[in-house]
């Protein structure tokens, strides 16, 4: 194996590369910051696939599309597939937890590789790079519809925003017909919606759709 290869790149500057692959666990230099640069380039060069790819697609659509694509949980089984986490650096605390494993820990590092490539190689390369990794999924994602909720909990996790706490609010009715009144709180964004439905479950998606459009509106994403 090409120890300076990676998502397809071989580095010239391979510092940028080792520090891409370490987490803060295991020392000062750390991928953090790389890791914020590629969370920009990723949304950003998505963005232009889905564009690209999907032309008849609403603006509501496209951003459901990419954040699902560049969400945490995608993010790590791509880092899987790449089989990034057998070279992670990880403090000793991380390494007898299994960071290696964690998704949150393999999603930041795949970010940090694509910041890393950037910095390495320039925007082409960069752009090729993700434009490899990513447009399969882009074309897929559209052919798999989510419900209300997985599309927020997707759009607040790509945000980095705790996920929202429904409640049910009242439950009127006889039992052949009673109607369910629930509310959805994102506390970060200041959003509270409600919904109602024969059931719990669909009075929640509901009330997902409504704050999903409004967290849509209050990120300007």
């Amino acid at each position: 194996m090409n120890r300076h290869l990676l998502l397809g790149h071989e580095f010239v500057d391979t510092t940028l590369l080792e520090r891409a692959l370490t987490h803060r666990s295991a020392g000062h230099e750390n991928n953090e910051r790389l890791e914020f640069l590629g969370d920009a380039l990723l949304n950003l060069l998505v963005a232009e696939l889905v564009y690209e790819l999907h032309p008849r697609a609403t603006e509501g659509e496209m951003t459901r599309l990419r954040a699902a694509l560049v969400n945490g949980s995608a993010l790590a089984e791509m880092a899987r597939a790449e089989e990034l986490g057998d070279r992670l650096r990880l403090g000793a605390g991380e390494l007898k937890s299994g960071g290696f494993r964690r998704d949150s820990i393999l999603a930041d590092a795949i970010e940090a590789v694509i910041a890393a490539i950037y910095l390495d190689a320039g925007w082409a390369s960069c752009r090729d790079c993700v434009r490899r990794l990513f447009a399969a999924r882009v074309e897929a994602g559209a052919h798999t519809p989510k419900d209300a909720k997985t599309r927020l909990q997707e759009f607040l996790q790509a945000h980095n925003l705790p996920l929202p706490a429904y409640e049910l609010v009242a439950a009127q009715g006889e039992d052949h017909a009673r109607v369910f009144e629930v509310s959805c709180t994102i506390d970060a964004l200041s959003i509270r919606t409600g919904g109602t439905g024969s059931s719990r479950r669909a009075a929640e998606q509901v009330a997902a759709e409504q704050a999903f459009e409004a967290a849509i509106a209050r990120t300007g994403t």
